[in-house]
C-alpha cells in the first residue's frame, strides 16, 4: 500500500496526547506511549537490566514490513509470557473439542496450489478446539469473552491450522502488546480474583489507554461474547493471509467460518443463570449433539482481493483491528466443516492438541500483519513448555496423517527417530529424505525495503470508524446490550478516572451510547472526547452482516424445547408437540415435578430428564407449560417452576401453555402482560404454527418491558 507509509522510529516530545487524567505521547501510527523521560516513573528494562526505548512496537523493516528475528525485547517478552503457567494454556485454558473433516466444493487451484483445495468432494480428516480465552480450566462456559474457534486440518501435505476467534478483529495491532493485554484481563495479581471476566480495573485501565482496542470492545460488549452455542456462532481466521498459486502468482485471503443453523446468543441475565444451573453448558450441548448424530456444521467462505483492492481500501489490510464489511467484498463459500465424532479421552486430544498459526501447507502464506507475525514466531514456545517436549509433534493428536520424514531426533518423550547411519543432509550414502523444491512450501516473493525501526504505520491510525460501523450496524436490541454491558463492566471498576476515561471513548463512538453508559454510571457531567488520531468516520454504511439478530435462523433446527409436564398432562398435546420438535430436526427435554416423570391423562407413564429443581428454563430455547387441573395447584406453590416461567418470560422465550398452566402464568407475574410470544395450545395455527413461530427464538419487542435494556435519557 502506498499511501500513509512514512513512519518514525522516534516518539515525538511535543505530540502529548492526554486522556483525562492520563498524559501520553503519540507515536506515529496513533499508538499512545508512556514514557519515563520527563517524569520519576522507572525506566522500563529487558529482564537484563537493559532499557526499553519502545514497548509498543516490535521492530519491523518498514511500516508495513515482517518483523526481524534480532528483536530480543520482544523475544524476551514473549518468550517469558508463553511460560507463565504450568500446565495449563496462559489463554485459552477452558477449552472443548471434536474431530470431524472438512469437504472442499470445488477446486481453487487458480488461486491456491493447497492440495485440500485441489479436488472437488475430497475429505480432510480435522480436528476443532473451541475456548474461552481469560478464563482457567475450572472457569464456567458462559462467561462474556471471546471464544477461540481453532481447526486443524490433516492435509496431505501437512497440517493446516487456523487458529482463530469469533470475533474477526483483535484487541491490539501488535503482538508485543499481547503480554500486557492478556495480563491485564486475568485475575489481578496482588487478589487472583476476578475468574473469567473482565469486569474489574485493571483491564479497562489497559483498555481506556489503547484507543486502538475499540473496535474490539464495541464486539466484546456485543452478544458476541455471550453465545448460546459453540454450534451458533462464527469463527474467524482474524489476519489477512495468502494464497499461493502453482504459478506462483499470489492473492490476499481472509477466512470465515459460518455456521449452518445461523447465530444465536442469549441475554447476560440468561448467561449468569445458565453457569449456575450448567457450568458445562457449551461442552454439554456439543457432546449431546454429535452424540444424537445432529453434527454441527460450517461452511468456510473466503475474502479474496489483490492488492489493488487492498491499496484502495479506506483500512489497511494488514490491521488486525479492522474487518473488510462483507457488503463491500462477499465472502465466498469454498468448503464445509462437519464435527462427527468426540474424542476417546479428553486429556489426550483435546487437552494435548497443538495448535501454531505457522503450520500452513504449501499454498498458503501469510501477509506482514504484526499481529500474525507475532502468534508465528510464539507459538512453538508454548507448545514447548506446555507440553513439555520439542516431541510434542509426536502425539496422535498432534502428528501428520500424511507421511513424513525428517532428521529430528533424540529429545524427552522422542518415540521415534531416524533409522540408518545418517541422520544428516547432505550425505553420500542416499539415505533420509531430501527437500523439494517443486512441493515445498515457498514463501510469496515480496520486495521489502525500509528502516528497521520500532515503527507503525499511519494507516493503522484510525481506531474509532469501525467501532462506530459495528455499532450503527445492530438491531436496537442489541444496542441496549452492547449499553447494559459497558455500564455492567464500568460499574465494577472501582476507580473513577478509569470509567471517564472509557466514555471518552465512547463519545468518539456513538453520543447517544455514551451518554447512556454515563447515566446509568451515575456521571454528573460529561468528559471531553478523547483525542482522536484520526477523526471518527460519519460516512460508513451500516453493514447488516455485523448483526447476530439479522443474521439469526429463521427456523428452530438445532434448538432445545424444555417442556414443563405434571401429573395429568394432556397425553395426545404432549404428543403432539414432542413429534413437531422432531419434525423441525429440533430436540425436547422434559421437566417434572420429580425427576423419574408423570403419568400422563392416559395412564402411560412419561420420563423426565430434569427435575424442576435442576431444569430450570435458562438451558432452553423456549419453553411449553403442560400442566392439568388436578396438578397445578401443587405446582404454583413450587418457587423454582414460578421462576421457570418468569425467566423464560423476561429472557424473551417463546412460552406455549395450555388452559391449566394460567394458574403459573399468573403466580410468575405475567399473565397481565402477555404478548404475540406466549400461546395458548394447541392455538388457532395449532401445533405446527406454534412451531414455526418458535424460529423467530426471541420476542425482543418484549425486552423494554421486562427492563433487561431499557435506553437512559441524554445528559446535557
Amino acid at each position: 500500500m502506498a499511501k500513509k507509509t512514512t513512519a518514525t522510529s522516534q516518539l515525538s516530545t511535543t505530540d502529548t496526547v492526554t486522556i483525562h487524567d492520563a498524559k501520553l505521547q503519540r507515536g506515529q501510527g496513533g499508538e499512545l506511549h508512556q514514557t519515563a523521560d520527563d517524569g520519576d516513573a522507572a525506566v522500563l528494562t529487558t529482564a537484563q537490566g537493559g532499557p526499553v526505548a519502545d514497548d509498543q512496537n516490535s521492530m519491523r523493516v518498514g511500516p508495513r514490513g515482517p518483523l526481524v528475528v534480532d528483536d530480543f525485547h520482544f523475544r524476551e517478552k514473549i518468550f517469558h509470557f508463553d511460560h507463565e503457567r504450568i500446565p495449563e494454556r496462559v489463554v485459552h485454558a477452558r477449552g472443548y473439542g471434536a474431530h470431524g473433516f472438512f469437504e472442499t466444493y470445488a477446486s481453487l487451484a487458480a488461486y491456491t496450489k493447497a492440495d485440500l483445495f485441489q479436488r472437488p468432494g475430497e475429505r480432510t480428516p480435522a480436528f476443532v478446539r473451541f475456548s474461552t480465552v481469560a478464563g482457567n480450566k475450572g472457569s464456567a462456559d458462559l462467561a462474556r469473552d471471546v471464544r477461540g474457534f481453532a481447526v486443524k486440518l490433516y492435509t496431505q501435505e501437512g497440517n493446516w491450522d487456523l487458529v482463530g476467534n469469533n470475533i474477526p478483529v483483535f484487541f491490539i495491532q501488535d503482538a508485543i502488546k499481547f503480554p500486557d493485554l492478556i495480563h491485564a484481563a486475568k485475575q489481578e495479581p496482588d487478589r487472583a480474583f476476578p475468574q473469567a471476566q473482565t469486569a474489574h480495573d485493571t483491564f479497562w485501565d489497559f483498555i481506556s489507554l489503547t484507543p486502538e482496542s475499540m473496535n474490539m470492545v464495541m464486539w466484546i460488549m456485543s452478544d458476541r461474547t455471550i453465545p448460546r452455542s459453540f454450534r451458533f456462532m462464527e469463527g474467524f481466521g482474524v489476519h489477512t493471509f495468502r494464497f499461493v498459486n502453482a504459478k506462483n502468482e499470489s492473492i490476499f485471503v481472509k477466512f470465515h467460518w459460518k455456521p449452518k443453523l445461523g447465530l444465536q446468543s442469549v441475554a447476560w441475565n440468561e448467561a449468569v443463570k445458565i453457569n449456575g444451573a450448567d457450568p458445562d453448558f457449551h461442552r454439554r450441548d456439543l457432546w449431546q449433539a454429535i452424540q444424537s448424530g445432529n453434527y454441527p456444521e460450517w461452511e468456510l467462505q473466503v475474502q479474496l482481493f489483490d492488492q489493488d483492492f487492498a491499496d484502495s481500501f479506506d483500512f489497511d489490510v494488514l490491521d488486525p483491528t479492522k474487518i473488510i464489511p462483507e457488503e463491500i467484498l462477499k465472502p465466498q463459500p469454498v468448503g464445509r466443516l462437519v464435527l462427527d465424532r468426540m474424542p476417546d479421552n479428553f486429556f489426550a486430544e483435546t487437552e494435548q492438541v497443538a495448535f501454531m498459526t505457522q503450520n500452513v501447507p504449501p499454498g498458503i502464506d501469510f501477509s506482514n500483519d504484526p499481529l500474525l507475525q507475532g502468534r508465528n514466531f510464539s507459538y512453538l514456545d508454548t507448545q514447548l513448555k506446555r507440553l513439555g517436549s520439542p516431541n510434542f509433534t509426536h502425539l496422535p493428536i498432534n502428528a501428520p496423517k500424511c507421511p513424513f520424514a525428517h532428521f529430528q531426533q533424540d529429545g524427552h518423550m522422542a518415540m521415534r527417530n531416524p533409522v540408518g547411519r545418517a541422520n544428516y543432509q547432505p550425505n553420500s550414502f542416499n539415505k533420509g529424505p531430501r527437500e523439494s523444491p517443486m512441493r515445498g512450501h515457498r514463501s510469496y516473493a515480496v520486495e521489502e525495503q525500509g528502516t528497521k525501526a520500532r515503527l507503525r504505520p499511519e494507516s493503522f491510525a484510525d481506531h474509532y470508524s469501525q467501532a462506530r460501523q459495528f455499532y450503527i450496524s445492530q438491531t436496537p436490541p442489541e444496542q441496549r446490550h452492547i449499553a447494559a454491558a459497558l455500564t455492567f463492566e464500568l460499574s465494577k471498576v472501582e476507580t473513577p478516572v478509569i470509567r471517564e476515561r472509557m466514555v471518552s471513548h465512547l463519545l468518539n463512538i456513538d453520543e447517544t451510547l455514551a451518554a447512556t453508559v454515563a447515566q446509568k454510571l451515575g456521571f454528573q457531567s460529561m468528559p471531553k472526547p478523547a483525542d482522536a488520531a484520526v477523526p471518527t468516520r460519519q460516512d460508513l454504511e451500516p453493514s447488516p452482516a455485523l448483526s447476530i439478530v439479522v443474521k439469526g435462523p429463521k427456523h428452530f433446527e438445532g434448538r432445545k424445547l424444555g417442556i414443563l409436564v405434571t401429573d395429568g398432562v394432556d397425553a395426545e398435546l404432549l404428543k403432539g408437540i414432542m413429534a413437531a420438535i422432531e419434525t423441525e430436526s429440533a430436540v425436547y427435554e422434559l421437566i417434572a415435578p420429580k425427576v423419574g416423570g408423570v403419568t400422563a391423562s392416559d395412564g402411560s407413564w412419561v420420563e423426565a430428564h430434569h427435575m424442576i429443581d435442576g431444569g430450570p428454563s435458562v438451558l432452553f430455547d423456549a419453553v411449553v407449560l403442560l400442566t392439568s387441573t388436578e396438578a397445578i395447584d401443587d405446582l404454583v406453590m413450587e418457587a423454582t417452576a414460578r421462576d421457570f416461567v418468569a425467566d423464560a418470560f423476561q429472557h424473551c422465550k417463546f412460552i406455549g401453555y395450555d388452559s391449566s398452566a394460567v394458574k403459573l402464568l399468573e403466580k410468575a407475574g405475567i399473565a397481565d402482560a402477555l404478548d404475540e410470544g406466549v400461546i395458548m395450545l394447541p392455538g388457532e395455527d395449532g401445533i405446527a404454527g406454534f412451531v414455526s413461530e418458535l424460529g423467530k427464538l426471541r420476542v425482543w419487542g418484549r425486552e423494554p418491558s421486562v427492563k433487561l435494556g431499557k435506553a437512559s435519557p441524554t445528559i446535557k
